[in-house]
C-alpha cells in the first residue's frame, strides 16, 4: 500500500494492488475514513487497482473550519485527486452518503466515471430511519463519549456481538465538532434538492446497488426505488446491516467483482 496526502486539499489517499490495473475508487461515509474499507481490500487487489481517499474533515485528511463540506465540493476535490494520481477512468464505489459523494462525482466528471456501486446508500431522505436514542443519531457533544460513540456505532451494524473496530470509533474522535455537523448537512442539502436515483437515471452509467437487508440507518426496502435506473441492479444481503463491508467483506466483494467483470 501506498499513501500520501494530495498537494492542494490536505487528502489523504492509499492506494493497493497494480497500477496497470482498473481503477476503483472506494469512497468512505460520514464519520468514517478509508479504513472502513481495510477487509475488503485484499479481496479486490486481484484484479484492481484500489484508491481510497479520506474526504475533507475525515480521517487523516484535513479538518479546516473555513472549507466548504458540501457534496459537490467533496466530489470535486475527490475528481481533482484523481486527476493528479493520472486516473482516467474508474468504477468508483460508495458506502453511505459516500455513495451521494460518488453519484456527484459522476454528475460532474461522466468521462471519468464508468459505472457506480453504491453501498447502503438511501436513495432519499424518505428512506431514513429515525434513530430511537438520541446519541444513536450522532454525538451531541465534543469530544463524544465512549458510550455516545458506541450507540452511534451500533445502528451500522446488524450481527449480534459484532466489534466496532477502534480505529473507526476513533475516526468519530478525531472529527470536529464543525467537521462532523457541515458534512452532514451537506448530505442532507443535496439529497433535499433531488434524491439520488432520479440524478443517476439520466447519467446512463451501470449502476449496482447493494444494501444489508437489516440495515437501521436506511430502509433497505427503498433499494428498489434505484430501479428507475435503467439496467441498474439491486441486491439485497441478508443478515447484514449498514455496514456489510465490515459485517461481511468477502460476500460484499464477491457481488463487486462480478459487477465490475
Amino acid at each position: 500500500m501506498t499513501a500520501s496526502p494530495s498537494d492542494r486539499d490536505d487528502l489523504h489517499v492509499c492506494q493497493d494492488g497494480p497500477r496497470d490495473a482498473p481503477a476503483l475508487l472506494l469512497i468512505h461515509g460520514t464519520a468514517s475514513s478509508a479504513r472502513s474499507w481495510d477487509p475488503m481490500v485484499p479481496l479486490l487487489t486481484g484484479s484492481h487497482r484500489v484508491i481510497r481517499i479520506d474526504l475533507l474533515g475525515h480521517g487523516r485528511s484535513a479538518k479546516p473550519d473555513d472549507r466548504s463540506y458540501e457534496i459537490p465540493d467533496q466530489a470535486g476535490r475527490v475528481g481533482a485527486a484523481l486527476d493528479r494520481l493520472g486516473v482516467g477512468r474508474a468504477v468508483v464505489v460508495g458506502h453511505s452518503s459516500g455513495g451521494v459523494v460518488a453519484t456527484a462525482l459522476a454528475e460532474q466528471r461522466p468521462e471519468l466515471v464508468t459505472a457506480l456501486a453504491l453501498v447502503n446508500t438511501g436513495p432519499h431522505l424518505g428512506a431514513f430511519i429515525a434513530p430511537p436514542e438520541p446519541a444513536a443519531a450522532g454525538p451531541a457533544v465534543w469530544p463524544p463519549t465512549d458510550e455516545q460513540l458506541r450507540a452511534f456505532a451500533s445502528t451500522a451494524f446488524s450481527r449480534p456481538g459484532f466489534r466496532v473496530p477502534e480505529e473507526l470509533l476513533d475516526d468519530v474522535r478525531g472529527m470536529t465538532p464543525h467537521t462532523y455537523t457541515a458534512s452532514t448537512r451537506g448530505t442532507v442539502s443535496y439529497l433535499q434538492r433531488q434524491g439520488l436515483p432520479e440524478r443517476l437515471a439520466v447519467l446512463g452509467k451501470p449502476l449496482l446497488v447493494l444494501f444489508g437487508e437489516d440495515d437501521r440507518r436506511w430502509r433497505s426496502s427503498s433499494a428498489a426505488d434505484y430501479r428507475v435506473v435503467p439496467g441498474a441492479r439491486i441486491e439485497l444481503l441478508p443478515g447484514l446491516g449498514h455496514s456489510p463491508l465490515l459485517e461481511d467483506p468477502a460476500r460484499t466483494a464477491t457481488a463487486l467483482l462480478a459487477f465490475t467483470a
